[in-house]
């Protein structure tokens, strides 16, 4: 295909050099030659309008770090680039505790790659839109106090999906709205890594509203965030979403992890297609209060990491009861994600795979061999076909009740009282600046004309037609999990309340990433957890992007 390549050299033209300018010195491109490139792309949502955000200026986002960063230069980012690069989160600890380096080292190493590749038009993901301006002193912090340490989580930068309050930065879920929106408050979640001895490093881009907002337009795209680009092809791969800038942030090695949100399939599609592990959690593990919502049924937070492993800490150390979240509370409260990791075996498990999948997928299918190679029993199976007509509606009908109770509940007062419509006429006084895409799904959610009732009604058919899909082959088959691929069946999993976890699985003759994704039944994360363990260790199929 020549679009993609089109699409680089017209990035590429535009790219400073180190003779024209510093590194840290971001500027804003002509961009109308790689948005011509694309014109022509096989994926209708990959033909962009757009790429750099009109409302953020990148420089500012580093401001605060620049004297740090000058010192730091590029003699100490390569040394430390092999402890760093890559790296899982209890061997960063090891080198923390060596003495190779410290949480502040670590910190500004990434805030360096972040200045560094932001910087240039050549390579920048439009990935991060906020970074933490106490990121060093943080680190500083950390470092004294680490004798102090109760969790692996203690001093590991983690990253946020930007419709995750934090007090200390602004949440605007990608939208114009919430450009200069600083909640009062961080999410529960936020407080739980914090409470833990994370940092939080900084705030990464997402498809706006939770790619809920406009119809068919490229995942990755919002107002204030612009483009993310997927670093294995900028320009010829989709990023997945709406956890976009989560699943390329932590590929391109930004932090150590970053958290994302799904309602179906907004954790998993972005993570298998940036060829990290995502873990999409059972609802009411991890709480929701705090976070922009599309829907109270369905919505969850869950981390998105290079390894299993990471991901099994950044569970723990997220999770939680809250009291402002009832569903928390069904949880059971006792869990041991790590022992689950280290207990890891395919030895013997029973595992059902689709049959239509092992056809039509070689990826897939060489996964399948490397799981029997290991032990697991394959069974293929053909699902039972079930209804999700309605789903449409359920998520109309919870955003049209949830979004107002966020702006009343969790926002910054001046928004107490706003709601979708009035989203929607905010965007109409400049629609080319708000909405290139236009506002299909919102237009969507105040025409749809579902009702209390009948919200729980759909609410109730569509978990039996979900439990229908995943359980009848389950129990017909003595199944210990089934494997799909990337999203493909995230909403029959959304409104089944099943857990997803998805594992880098290798690359398309093109390069493009794709992921294995085992489905268990709810609450069973630590079967989940241990079942991607031993996958990963007997495939090893991640490869980090070529990056600087």
């Amino acid at each position: 295909m020549k679009f993609h390549a089109a699409f680089a050299v017209a990035l590429l033209a535009t790219a400073c050099t180190p003779s024209e300018a510093p590194v840290e010195r971001w500027k804003r491109y002509d961009e109308s030659g790689a948005i011509a490139a694309n014109a022509v792309h096989e994926n209708v949502r990959m033909r962009y309008q757009l790429v750099q955000s009109k409302f953020q200026d990148k420089n500012l986002l580093w401001a605060p770090f620049k004297a740090a960063l000058d010192a730091f230069g590029e003699d100490q980012y390569a040394e430390l680039a092999p402890l760093v690069l890559e790296q899982d989160i209890p061997t960063l600890q090891g080198h923390v505790a060596s003495g190779r380096m410290t949480y502040e080292d670590l910190t500004t190493f990434f805030l360096y790659r972040i200045r560094k590749l932001e910087s240039d038009s050549s390579t920048t993901l439009h990935a991060v839109v906020a970074l933490n301006p106490d990121a060093i002193e943080d680190a500083r912090r950390l470092d004294r106090e680490r004798e102090q340490a109760t969790h692996p989580i203690y001093g590991m930068p983690i990253l946020l999906k930007d419709n995750i309050n934090t007090a200390k930065l602004p949440t605007t879920a990608g939208a114009a709205l919430l450009a200069d929106h600083t909640p009062p408050s961080n999410a529960f979640i936020v407080d739980q890594l914090n409470a833990n001895g994370a940092l939080i490093l900084g705030k990464v881009n997402l498809s706006e509203w939770a790619y809920f907002f406009c119809d068919d337009c490229p995942l990755g795209y919002s107002a204030v965030g612009g483009q993310t680009l997927n670093p294995y092809g900028r320009g010829k791969f989709e990023t997945g979403g709406s956890s976009s800038g989560s699943g390329v942030a932590v590929a391109a090695n930004y932090a150590t992890a970053a958290i994302g949100t799904e309602t179906s399939g907004s954790i998993l599609s972005p993570s298998s297609m940036n060829s990290v592990v995502g873990l999409k959690p059972t609802i009411g593990l991890a709480s929701r209060t705090g976070i922009v919502p599309i829907s109270s049924t369905l919505d969850t937070p869950g981390p998105m990491t290079k390894t299993v492993v990471d991901n099994a800490i950044v569970l723990d150390a997220m999770h939680g009861a809250d009291k402002a979240d009832a569903i928390t509370s069904e949880a059971p409260v006792q869990r041991n994600f790590l022992k689950a990791i280290s207990a890891g075996t395919l030895e013997g498990k029973r595992l059902g795979a689709l049959t239509e999948l092992l056809e039509g997928d070689s990826l897939y299918a060489k996964a399948v061999d490397a799981l029997r190679a290991s032990g697991a029993k394959v069974i293929e199976i053909i699902p039972p076909e079930v209804s999700l007509n309605g789903f449409l509606s359920v998520l109309n009908g919870d955003m049209i009740r949830d979004l107002p109770h966020y702006f009343n509940t969790a926002a910054a007062p001046e928004f107490a009282g706003m709601d979708v419509a009035g989203a929607m006429a905010f965007n109409r006084r400049d629609s080319g600046l708000h909405m290139p895409y236009g506002q299909a799904r919102f237009e969507g959610i105040v025409a749809d004309p579902v009702t209390n009732s009948g919200l729980d009604s759909l609410v109730a058919m569509l978990h039996e037609e979900g439990r229908s899909f995943f359980d009848e082959p389950m129990a017909t088959h003595g199944l210990d999990a089934l494997i799909s691929v990337n999203n493909y069946h995230a909403a029959y999993a959304a409104v089944a309340y099943y857990p997803g976890l998805t594992v880098p699985m290798g690359y398309s003759a093109k390069g493009e990433p794709a992921g294995l994704t085992f489905y268990v039944p709810s609450h069973e994360e630590e079967r989940l957890l241990g079942l991607a363990a031993a996958y990963e260790a007997a495939s090893k199929q991640r490869q980090a992007p070529l990056l600087r």
